[in-house]
């Protein structure tokens, strides 16, 4: 019988992270940077919330009327109680702790220390393996 796999085995290790108090706009310029969609986000050394792409482009939204004088930060922006798991959370439980919240995103971390991030696309990646490792596609018998 399988063991479920820990979210450690599937993450996305030593993520990209912004500091609470970086203008939203270097927030914008590391994750096209960096290819990402969200940041970490801590205060020195400890983690204190996640930004995520959908939040920065609506709260960069003009339509929203925020004047471009008023310069807004990370903190103003990010999830203050991102969803935290441990490395040895089994995978299906950190996947339905993000359905049920309807999040994208989890923190991993080791002993209080961000150690990773798991996203969707990390989720979409892993079904994806498990999927074509469970249902190879058939030999065709055609002659090239």
């Amino acid at each position: 019988m399988k063991k479920i796999p820990s979210v450690q085995s599937v993450m996305t290790p030593f993520p990209y992270s912004i500091d609470v108090d970086a203008p939203l706009r270097a927030a914008r310029h590391m994750m096209h940077e960096h290819d990402v969609r969200h940041l970490p986000v801590k205060r020195g050394s400890k983690l204190v919330g996640v930004l995520s792409d959908r939040d920065l482009k609506r709260s960069l939204d003009p339509a929203l009327g925020i004047s471009p004088g008023n310069e807004l930060f990370v903190d103003d922006v990010m999830v203050h109680n991102p969803y935290v798991v441990e490395t040895s959370e089994p995978l299906d439980k950190a996947l339905s702790g993000m359905a049920e919240a309807h999040i994208g995103s989890v923190l991993v971390v080791r002993k209080s220390k961000l150690v990773g991030i798991f996203t969707a696309t990390d989720a979409c990646r892993v079904l994806c393996e498990y999927l074509r490792a469970d249902h190879p596609e058939p030999e065709s018998d055609e002659v090239a």
